[in-house]
């Protein structure tokens, strides 16, 4: 089983664990021009779960020292800024704003639509097959979340398909999808960290 305690520490949290793992998807490619390609559509992806305000400049630099940072400054890339190291500490005092607009499916809620989206303009091929894994398993998160006892795979596939316009249409039999309860158990396990952190800065 896969929870959350078994995982890799997120390296920024308002990112999520879906962007954690393309970063890390990313690095595993071995051919350079798939990394480049493949780190240019995370930083797409960034960029949409932020308020853009100010320099285009300063808010793209900011986007790549955050994807350099996630990978532990181990994409190997050309970066098309240079890289500015930061820490921890700094990285604190970003906040990601919920965009106000019209969500189809609240439940999945806005980066999933923004993920679909980014589905539908992929060519088929490794990097589409892994982001689909990516994405449809973030969807069974977001409904467990919303409702436990309304899991059901072939209904999330077919709102994939939904969403993408029959571009991914999939059988759950054709996908590595995790299973209910594990779903539920990381969905536990994150709001038992919740709100362990609560109590730490109450303290």
């Amino acid at each position: 089983m896969d929870y959350n305690t078994q995982r890799e520490k997120l390296k920024l949290t308002e990112y999520g664990r879906c962007i954690q793992e393309m970063v890390n998807y990313a690095m595993s490619l071995n051919d350079r021009k798939e990394r480049q390609r493949c780190a240019y559509t995370i930083i797409d992806l960034m960029a949409n779960m932020q308020s853009f305000t100010g320099n285009a400049e300063d808010f793209y630099q900011k986007l790549w020292n955050h994807l350099a940072y996630i990978s532990d400054y181990k994409l190997d890339i050309d970066y098309p800024v240079e890289i500015q190291h930061i820490d921890k500490q700094e990285t604190h005092r970003d906040t990601v704003p919920y965009p106000q607009k019209r969500i189809a499916r609240r439940h999945y809620g806005a980066i999933i639509e923004q993920l679909t989206k980014q589905l539908t303009e992929m060519e088929p091929g490794p990097e589409r097959d892994e982001l689909t894994r990516l994405v449809a398993n973030q969807m069974k998160l977001a409904l467990a979340k919303w409702n436990s006892n309304a899991l059901d795979d072939e209904k999330i596939l077919s709102d994939l398909a939904e969403y993408t316009n029959g571009k991914i249409s999939l059988l759950p039999s054709e996908i590595n999808l995790m299973s209910d309860k594990e779903a539920i158990a990381s969905i536990q396990q994150n709001e038992g960290s919740k709100s362990s952190n609560k109590k730490k800065k109450k303290k």
